[in-house]
């Protein structure tokens, strides 16, 4: 399935995070040269094919630095919901770093981390699976703006320039205990809108959590119907950035890369109480819209084969306890 570009070296924007850090060992596995370049947080990953470059995305001499020499980029940087750094470094840096993989003569790949929330998840009604064709459209926030941004600017850097772009766009990234966090009645102050369980307390809600008592939540819609969604285990997410990665059917593509099928909270809800014996309650969010992603194009054209549904996402967790 993959045609190789036999791509030996990869130099990792945003190393130190969960993402780039599964991504950077797993590379270093495969034998693979791996120059990883981190802001503030340090890699705790050692290995004699690993070098580290302190590096701010801002920065455009130290991001030629970090960029010069390498054979393969991934543009993992960015930030959440921070008005005063989202800019800078998810925009100006992606350009930043795009515009010096240009210059590089050595680059055979630039592999961009996309997001769902470029395609306005959640919070826009979607009667059919978001395939790849699907139109632009952030939701509210900084962070989607962001996600739309960046895509935008990779592929018009494949267009002006033929800088050999991939796009991988992927669903909310879950690994260790982060679906028992998110599936808690205790899931409050999220780092986005949508994600936590602040604004949709009832009374009764508010008494269990002050008797020191927890609920799984089942999400519902304002029919009062169980939410569906679609996330991605971070296993899954690897075996995608592996597919592409020196693959020459991905340049100047975009590929989803979402879980084996999308979940609904009923059964999940369902699950992980049979499982912890913890109850399950309804709570009510009217403004969101349900939503699946179309996996097809990366399954057939990169050989992704997802593994975690919902419900294996839910045993790793449970047996990191």
């Amino acid at each position: 399935m993959k045609s190789s570009m036999r791509i030996k070296q990869v130099t990792i924007f945003g190393a130190s995070g969960k993402l780039g850090q599964a991504l950077t060992q797993r590379f270093l596995d495969q034998g693979m040269s791996v120059r990883a370049v981190v802001h503030r947080t340090p890699l705790p990953i050692k290995h004699r094919k690993l070098s580290t470059v302190r590096a701010d995305v801002t920065d455009r001499k130290k991001v030629k630095k970090a960029v010069a020499g390498s054979k393969s980029v991934i543009c993992l940087a960015t930030t959440k919901e921070d008005p005063e750094t989202f800019f800078d470094v998810s925009i100006r840096g992606t350009f930043n770093i795009l515009d010096e993989c240009r210059a590089c003569t050595s680059i055979k790949q630039v592999i961009l981390a996309g997001g769902d929330a470029a395609v306005g998840i959640w919070f826009y009604p979607h009667p059919k699976p978001i395939g790849e064709s699907h139109p632009l459209m952030a939701y509210p926030g900084y962070y989607a703006f962001s996600k739309v941004m960046e895509e935008v600017m990779a592929n018009q850097y494949h267009i002006q320039y033929d800088l050999p772009t991939t796009i991988l766009r992927m669903s909310w990234i879950f690994t260790d205990k982060d679906i028992l966090n998110h599936l808690s009645l205790r899931n409050l102050n999220p780092a986005e809108k949508g994600h936590g369980w602040d604004d949709y307390l009832t009374a009764a809600h508010k008494k269990i959590l002050a008797r020191g008592e927890n609920r799984i939540p089942i999400l519902i819609d304002r029919n009062r119907r169980p939410y569906t969604r679609h996330i991605v285990h971070i296993d899954d997410v690897v075996q995608g950035f592996e597919l592409a990665l020196g693959n020459k059917k991905a340049i100047g593509q975009t590929y989803n890369i979402s879980g084996k099928k999308a979940f609904r909270y009923d059964e999940a809800a369902a699950y992980l109480s049979k499982k912890t014996g913890i109850p399950t309650t309804q709570v009510q969010a009217k403004e969101y819209y349900s939503f699946e992603i179309d996996i097809r194009k990366a399954k057939r054209e990169l050989g992704y084969k997802p593994k975690y549904d919902i419900f294996k996402i839910i045993d790793a967790a449970l047996s990191e306890n």
